[in-house]
C-alpha cells in the first residue's frame, strides 16, 4: 500500500498530523465536581486540504469508555483560516473556525446545534486551543463550553504525546 500524501495546504498543521496520547487530562466546569480522564485522539490525512479526526475517552481506573467525538479539520488554501466540523456523541455537532498561527490552532464554534431530545442543560458554545511544542514533542489542548446556563467557561486541559 502506497502512503498517502499530505496535501500542501495542510503545512500549516502539519504539527498537528498524528496519534496522540494523554499524559495527563483533566476537567472541571462550575456544575461538575473535577475529574481526570484518558484520552487519544488522531488527525489524519487522507491527501485531501483535510484532516479526519477522532477522539475517545475513558476513566483512568475503571477503563469504561466516557466520550467519543468525531469529524474533519479543514484548512482554506493558501490561508491559515480552519474550520472544525466535529460530531460528539451525546448528540452535539459544532462548527468552529479559528487560525493556525506557528505551532497555535485556536478555534470557536460559529454553530452549535443538538438532537432534539437532549438533556438540559444544552451546549451553546465551544472554544479549543491547541500549542504544540517542539522542544518535547508534547501537544496541549484547552476546552472551554457554554451552555444554557454557564457562559463560556474553561472545561478541560490535557496534554499529549
Amino acid at each position: 500500500m502506497q502512503a498517502i500524501k499530505v496535501h500542501p495546504a495542510l503545512e500549516p498543521l502539519s504539527w498537528l498530523i498524528g496519534h496522540w496520547k494523554s499524559v495527563k487530562a483533566c476537567g472541571h466546569y462550575p456544575t461538575i465536581k473535577p475529574f481526570t480522564y484518558c484520552e487519544e485522539l488522531t488527525f489524519e490525512s487522507l491527501g485531501q486540504p483535510l484532516l479526519n479526526y477522532s477522539s475517545k475517552t475513558w476513566h483512568p481506573i475503571e477503563k469504561h469508555p466516557m466520550h467519543f467525538e468525531s469529524g474533519f479539520l479543514r484548512i482554506n488554501p493558501g490561508t491559515c483560516n480552519v474550520a472544525f466540523m466535529v460530531s460528539h456523541k451525546f448528540g452535539v455537532v459544532s462548527l468552529e473556525e479559528g487560525t493556525v498561527t506557528g505551532n497555535t490552532l485556536n478555534l470557536r464554534s460559529v454553530t452549535v446545534n443538538h438532537m432534539s431530545f437532549s438533556k438540559e442543560p444544552t451546549v451553546t458554545g465551544i472554544a479549543r486551543s491547541y500549542e504544540f511544542f517542539p522542544d518535547t514533542q508534547k501537544l496541549n489542548l484547552v476546552v472551554s463550553m457554554a451552555t444554557s446556563n454557564t457562559d463560556l467557561t474553561e472545561h478541560l486541559q490535557v496534554e499529549y504525546e
